[in-house]
């Protein structure tokens, strides 16, 4: 069997909790699956100090696209400046995956749609209905969608919506 590689695979740092975190992920999009697990040999155990038999990545996919997570150490961790966007066609959608992705996470990294999840990774849950208010051929609808935007933690499409026409 021949394996499929995507061209740009995101490729996640984990100290130690590689498989935790893909299985969590996996748990939470429908359209998920743990893809490959492979473990540290010993002669990669010995030059990275990881324990051998240990797992060493996790290929996983969410929603279509591949990741990669590495049980790297200590040395990296996340910040701001990446995140994974989650585009969501309704509110239901918006809900499941900012009530599951912050579950454990950071609540002081909660704004304007973005959270920080258990392991530290930044996420953006989006409704695609901000993007068509912001992009409204009348541009006071878009700045009332954003100043709306800039209060909220969890993003409300019914209040996005009524900001705009207000």
């Amino acid at each position: 069997m021949q394996t499929r590689f995507q061209r740009i695979t995101p490729f996640l740092w984990f100290d130690d909790q590689a498989e935790e975190a893909a299985k969590y992920y996996v748990a939470i999009f429908d359209d998920a699956r743990i893809v490959t697990t492979n473990r540290y040999s010993a002669e990669s155990a010995k030059a990275s100090g990881r324990k051998e038999g240990s797992v060493m990545t996790v290929a996983f996919d969410l929603a279509g696209q591949r990741f990669t997570a590495l049980n790297g150490g200590p040395v990296f961790t996340f910040n701001e400046s990446v995140s994974m966007v989650v585009n969501c066609t309704s509110q239901d959608e918006v809900d499941h995956y900012w009530n599951r992705l912050s579950d454990g996470g950071d609540p002081k990294a909660q704004m304007c749609g973005w959270l920080k999840d258990r392991f530290g990774l930044s996420w953006q849950v989006v409704p695609t209905a901000l993007f068509e208010l912001l992009s409204d051929p009348d541009p006071e609808k878009g700045r009332k969608a954003m100043e709306a935007l800039m209060t909220m933690k969890k993003l409300d499409i019914d209040g996005l919506r009524r900001a705009a026409n207000a």
